[in-house]
Order: structure tokens, then sequence, then C-alpha cells
């Protein structure tokens, strides 16, 4: 049986790749991307291949577009279609939203919103190719459904929810078509940055989240039994933010 193609934005480190090595085991030929961290991405590939899966690593600063559209055309090329995509990618600046430059504006926006896009946009021949039943996972944020102030992540909240009012919008484009398009959205997970001192106090559930959370919910998403749920935010955050 021909493998399922799959790719994973942001793939090298953290929960990029947890979601990479899982996908390797589950029968996926796995696409390990990675921007900068190459020797970590192919660590993460070899891992995949030790335990008879199979990997591949595919390099692109994913707020370019011409480096994107060049990783779509490779994988393309290799490959001819694409099942999954996992935009994990993303980046976080904590500042106070007075004293926020511009620099620091655009690597927030462009490295969340921006790499979502580009990699949905360049993808989407891939994923017809594939033909019904193709799937997309954005990462979102706990409460990128709410508006909330966020002095202090200011850009971070507004570029994810952003991505989930794209992925909405993308869904619908998509659905009949037989590709949908779901978020997850993680709170704080147990190597967050910026973990509160006392995550006890901070998340109803009383633990930061665990790579397996999430797991468990892009299992669900990638599922036969999501065929029908598409447009939709899945919060695994433990009650965080509610």
């Amino acid at each position: 049986m021909e493998r399922r193609v799959a790719l994973v934005t942001g793939a090298a480190r953290r929960l990029g790749a947890e979601i990479a090595r899982h996908l390797g085991s589950s029968g996926y030929t796995t696409l390990v991307h990675y921007h900068t961290s190459g020797d970590a991405a192919q660590e993460v590939a070899a891992t995949i291949r030790a335990a008879h899966g199979e990997a591949w690593t595919v390099a692109a600063d994913v707020t370019v577009a011409e480096q994107v559209a060049a990783m779509f055309r490779a994988i393309g090329g290799r490959y001819g279609r694409l099942d999954v995509l996992v935009n994990n990618v993303g980046t976080y600046h904590v500042q106070d939203v007075l004293e926020v430059v511009p620099d620091q504006w655009r690597y927030v926006v462009e490295g969340n919103l921006t790499a979502t896009y580009l990699c949905c946009h360049f993808a989407l021949p891939l994923l017809r190719a594939a033909g019904a039943g193709g799937r997309v996972v954005n990462l979102g944020y706990a409460s990128c459904d709410r508006i909330l102030a966020r002095p202090r992540a200011t850009a971070y909240q507004l570029a994810k929810t952003g991505v989930l009012i794209y992925s909405k919008s993308l869904a619908r484009a998509l659905a009949p078509e037989g590709i949908t398009v779901n978020v997850i959205s993680p709170g704080h997970l147990e190597n967050s940055v910026d973990l509160p001192a006392d995550i006890a106090v901070a998340v109803p559930a009383g633990r930061a989240g665990r790579a397996a959370d999430i797991l468990g919910a892009l299992d669900y998403l990638l599922s036969p039994a999501a065929a029908y749920v598409t447009g939709q935010n899945l919060d695994v955050a433990g009650g965080f933010n509610l």
C-alpha cells in the first residue's frame, strides 16, 4: 500500500519534531521541514528511518514566497502529491505593545500568519493531486478565537487569530473538493518558552500540556472519522483562557 505523504513545517525541534516523529511512526512518508536547524532535522528524519519509516528533510524560509514555491516544486518532483500539511512553524516574541518595533512586528506576523498562508497556497496543487481526503492542520493558540488584549504578545495574538480566520476561509473554499482545513490551538506546553511560575493556578487542568495531548488531537483530525470536520478550532489547553 502506498504511503500517504505528510509535510510538517518547523519540524526540527520541539513540538514540530514530535509531530514529525509521530507521523513517521504512523506510516506516513514524512517531510521534515527546517530553516536553519539542518542537523536537528536530519536527526529527526534519521529517527523515523531507524524505526522503518520513510522521511526526507526539506529546507525553506517559509516567509519567502520564492523559497516556499521551490520547496513544493521539489516535493512535487519527488512524490507528485501531498496528503497532509501541518503548519507548525511559528515565531514568538514577548514585548510590551508600546515598545514593539517594526522588525519585531514583522518577525512575529510573518513567521506565523504569512508562513501559514504561503505554505497552504503553494501546497494546494499537490493536495489536489492527492484527491479527496487531503488534510491541512494549522497551529493556532488558545484564545485565538477570542478578541482579547495581549499587551505583551500583541503581534502573536493577532497573527494566530489571523491563522484561524484564514483557515476557516480556506476550509469553506476547499470543502467541495473533500480537503479539510482545521486548527489545533495549544495553550501552555511543557516546553513553552514562557511557562507561568505556578502552572496549576494558570491552567485549570493543573498542568502544562504534553506533546501527547496535541498528537491525540492531530490523530483525530487526520482520521477518517473527521472527514466531515472542517473549519474548526480545537482548543487543547486544559481550560487555559476559558
